[in-house]
């Protein structure tokens, strides 16, 4: 397979251009531009209020931003919504599985939300539970699962409906070290495998070292849109989190 990550591969999947949201006086987002083609790693790494959640509730169209465009395989989020949402696929920060139905339920009520036929709904299931080492717990409520198993749930339900651009929003918050650490390793196969540009919204600087690029976020501002390593050598520093300290940290209070 061609590697996908460190070339362009053609058209954006997803282009941000100038994106404005504001809160009364505070602007929560000002000015942001990016774009991801397929197969790239985008982490998006910021403290928090530094803009990421406001930023993946617009792109996920909960809400329209003051200005600028939204781009999703080609369609305007805010002109044709339909089409760009059907290309996302999203893990929200908060879990959203209904606790009370099954795994097999929660991913069956997603395919339907899509107009995914049964037929074809049931095979993409078994896929992704099989792929996610989840195949046993299909029939298990998801209340009574883990909260790294839940998080591969969300997961294989982000990716029912085979979308383009995978969001996911602080999705190891809670999470123990190797479930972390595992959901990253799925991130990275649905890139090498799929070919999907995954957005990865995190607070947490050893969640960055395997990303095409890290795009930092402060104040509602890009700081830096980079690699890891050119991060580091960039602002001098010893690490990736050294480097964003020195970025974010607030300026030091006059004597």
């Amino acid at each position: 397979m061609s590697d996908l990550r460190t070339r362009d591969t053609g058209a954006p999947v997803l282009r941000l251009e100038n994106i404005v949201r504001s809160y009364g006086p505070v602007r929560a987002v000002d000015g942001v531009s990016f774009s991801a083609v397929p197969g790239q790693f985008i982490a998006l790494l910021g403290p928090n209020g530094a803009g990421k959640s406001t930023l993946f509730q617009l792109l996920s169209g909960l809400f329209t931003p003051d200005s600028g465009l939204i781009e999703v395989m080609g369609h305007d989020m805010r002109r044709d919504p339909v089409p760009a949402l059907a290309s996302l696929g999203i893990v929200f920060h908060q879990s959203t599985l209904d606790l009370e139905l099954t795994v097999r339920g929660n991913l069956l009520f997603h395919a339907g939300l899509h107009g995914i036929p049964g037929a074809i709904a049931k095979q993409r299931i078994a896929r992704e539970l099989e792929r996610l080492g989840l195949a046993d717990a299909a029939d298990k409520k998801a209340g009574s699962l883990s909260g790294g198993n839940r998080r591969r749930v969300e997961l294989a339900r982000a990716m029912l409906h085979e979308p383009r651009v995978l969001l996911m929003d602080e999705a190891t918050v809670g999470l123990d070290i190797q479930s972390r650490a595992d959901l990253r390793k799925l991130i990275l196969s649905l890139r090498d495998e799929r070919g999907v540009a995954i957005l990865w919204a995190t607070h947490l600087t050893d969640e960055v070292a395997d990303a095409d690029r890290v795009i930092v976020l402060h104040k509602g501002k890009i700081l830096r849109d980079t690699t890891p390593a050119e991060l580091v050598a960039s602002t001098g520093k010893a690490s990736v989190e050294e480097a964003f300290l020195s970025l974010t940290a607030p300026p030091p209070k006059a004597a």
